[in-house]
């Protein structure tokens, strides 16, 4: 699967299988988007959200509305147990997508239970950068007597999550937008909040648009599609402040274990600590 690090499908099987306890909880009841790199990640990859052609019939799945796509829904699985990572394991499925909303017991949207904001290195700048944003972040959201924890992407930058309550599914967007702008208005040299690449250059970009109730992000304890097998790996704040180096928040498989046997889930406060979104950041 990563000809680079001799990483075999078992390995990705093995990772799956040593990260199940604390990754299952973040994926129930969310819709999963697979990823798959049949071929391993030198190779190209796909994106499969409607599994109905192949999906065993133990594998539980809910027909999801998909604006914009071939149509207008599709039969997304929902990966609830350790025979559900196995069964992503053995398609290659690498990686593992999920939005910020969870399935009702009558398979109903529920609204979000999750604000993401997602830091975006641009050209000239790396994680480090992003971490520095981060912590601004952290100081906003305190304001609002709201908690964010700290994520890497398995990529260049990272995320922070901050479990809420809300009303309408609209609500996290509008937040999430209204503190990234205000960044972006403090220190313009070095935030946006625009997508657009061009003026990303030697800013973090703070993606608030990922809480769309139609977007994704990567799933937490997720590997990724890289030339390594990194993983978007739980962090504490103490590895962020201290964050200097691109390399002091990047982790592999390999990590895993040691860091979940030390902090176990260091994003269990997403389950038990919801508190009401303010109406304005």
């Amino acid at each position: 699967m990563y000809p680079l690090t001799g990483t075999t499908k078992s390995d990705v099987l093995a990772h799956y299988m040593a990260v199940a306890d604390v990754m299952l909880p973040h994926l129930r009841d969310r819709a999963v988007t697979l990823v798959r790199w049949p071929d391993g990640v030198e190779k190209s990859s796909f994106f499969e959200k409607d599994v109905s052609r192949h999906a065993p019939d133990w594998i539980r799945t809910a027909r999801v509305g998909t604006p914009g796509g071939r149509s207008q829904s599709a039969d997304f699985p929902l990966i609830d147990d350790v025979e559900g990572l196995a069964w992503a394991a053995n398609l290659a499925a690498l990686e593992l997508h999920v939005p910020q909303w969870r399935l009702g017991p009558r398979g109903g949207h529920q609204p979000p239970d999750l604000v993401v904001f997602d830091l975006d290195p641009g050209e000239g700048t790396t994680v480090v950068d992003c971490a520095r944003v981060a912590e601004r972040i952290a100081d906003r959201l305190a304001d609002d007597d709201l908690v964010a924890c700290p994520r890497t992407s398995g990529g260049k930058g990272m995320q922070l999550y901050v479990p809420v309550t809300v009303t309408r599914a609209e609500q996290t967007s509008e937040f999430a937008k209204a503190l990234a702008e205000a960044l972006a208005h403090e220190t313009p040299g070095q935030v946006t909040a625009v997508m657009a690449k061009a003026r990303r250059r030697g800013k973090v970009f703070v993606d608030w648009s990922q809480n769309n109730p139609h977007k994704t992000t990567i799933a937490s304890y997720s590997l990724r599609g890289r030339a390594r097998p990194t993983v978007a790996t739980p962090v504490t704040w103490e590895e962020v402040r201290a964050c200097r180096r691109p390399e002091d928040l990047v982790f592999t498989a390999a990590d895993l274990p040691a860091r979940i046997a030390e902090h176990g889930d260091l994003l269990a406060p997403l389950f038990t600590e919801r508190k009401r979104l303010p109406r304005r950041a």
